[in-house]
């Protein structure tokens, strides 16, 4: 069974440990200590050099028992990393049951509380004798620099049939079922300088053409499955200069890769035709960061969390997230896998915060999920 007391005390130890990301070398360490002390083998990927992080990505192997030889391989993940501030953090548990920091820093609930979790599952299923098959634990750097420890882990390390991913917020029993791809987009106007006062009319302001493109795009809530912002515009100097040069910033997102990509179409359509219009050029260039997925609740990935959460007295919720995670890279590895919630509240903010009951009831979680897949057959 979870011992709650343990498993506070191992999330608090957690939380202490400095892992701002870019810096994840000190945590990278204790996870391999934790995760070799409970008879995980544990290995770390190369990615470090490639991404300018302080660690690679844990891939972390618990064998399966005697008696799970044909059960299938699952996986769970998190990340080591955390957002600034996120040095020196002084966690204290209320007589509310609430977890926060001290007002000075973040909390780091996210996602040590997941990694707590897993920790903790792994010990009482030692304690317990709980029949499973293998399962992996893929603990990445980066996942708050935009997953990018994620998307340079190479898929050669993954053998899960199914993921269930520990990092989401809202309340245990919640499951994105999908999250939608997103595209980076790098937009750049080139104007004709001149001088604004003695020859305007000799210039092309970029300023008006970057304007005039923007006021074509279309731009927020596209669809309940699409979006689109700006998120910068930057150009210009003095005012006695027409401006030459302006480069924007934006995304767009959606759950369907089709209206992705119409979404992208409209928004390069909109710039190269305000340019031409207006005797400018526009750069236009755009990258897919990470892919979409969307499961309904027919899904095996669905079908194995909402039983395994039901099984625990939680009210399983399917929902489409509008954000990403490492979720998203691991289904455009090829493993199906959705994100679970695990209960922390306003993260990224000093006013972070997780209740003690949910980091239990996701430890829970965890070892329902296995049980649950305990009476699977592996795939032929």
């Amino acid at each position: 069974m979870i011992v709650e007391e343990r498993l506070i005390g191992t999330f608090m130890e957690l939380v202490r440990v400095d892992s701002e990301t870019k810096h994840e070398q000190a945590i990278a360490a204790e996870l391999k200590r934790r995760f070799a002390a409970l008879g995980v083998r544990v290995a770390e990927d190369d990615t470090a050099a490639a991404t300018g992080h302080g660690a690679g990505n844990l891939i972390c192997t618990l064998e399966a028992t005697a008696d799970g030889a044909e059960v299938p391989v699952i996986f769970f993940t998190c990340h080591m990393d955390t957002v600034a501030p996120g040095n020196g953090i002084k966690p204290q548990l209320g007589e509310d049951g609430i977890i926060r920091s001290d007002g000075t820093t973040v909390l780091g609930s996210d996602d040590k509380a997941g990694i707590a979790a897993i920790l903790e599952a792994i010990q009482a299923m030692r304690e317990q004798g709980t029949r499973h098959g293998r399962i992996q634990i893929i603990i990445t750097a980066g996942e708050e620099s935009g997953l990018v420890g994620a998307r340079a882990m190479d898929a050669k390390w993954l053998e899960a049939e199914f993921g269930f991913a520990l990092d989401s917020g809202g309340s245990v029993g919640d499951i994105a079922v999908a999250a939608p791809a997103q595209s980076k987009i790098d937009i750049v106007i080139m104007g004709k300088s001149a001088h604004a006062g003695v020859n305007p009319e000799d210039g092309v302001s970029a300023i008006t053409v970057a304007s005039k493109a923007v006021s074509r795009m279309p731009l927020g809530r596209i669809d309940h499955e699409t979006t689109a912002n700006i998120g910068s515009f930057a150009g210009g100097g003095a005012t006695n200069v027409v401006c030459d040069h302006v480069v924007l910033k934006a995304e767009a997102r959606s759950l369907d890769n089709a209206k992705l990509e119409r979404q992208v179409a409209a928004m390069r359509q909109a710039s190269e035709s305000a340019a031409a219009e207006m005797g400018a050029a526009a750069s236009f260039s755009s990258t897919i960061v990470y892919p979409a997925y969307k499961y309904d609740v027919s899904s095996p990935v669905v079908q194995l969390a909402m039983t395994a959460l039901a099984s625990i007295g939680k009210t399983p919720r399917p929902f489409h997230s509008g954000g990403g995670s490492d979720a998203n890279i691991f289904n455009g590895l090829g493993v199906p896998t959705v994100n679970l919630a695990v209960g922390y509240q306003k993260i990224h903010t000093k006013e972070e915060s997780i209740a003690a009951a949910d980091i239990v009831d996701t430890a829970r979680a965890i070892i329902a999920i296995v049980q649950e897949a305990a009476k699977l057959r592996k795939r032929r």
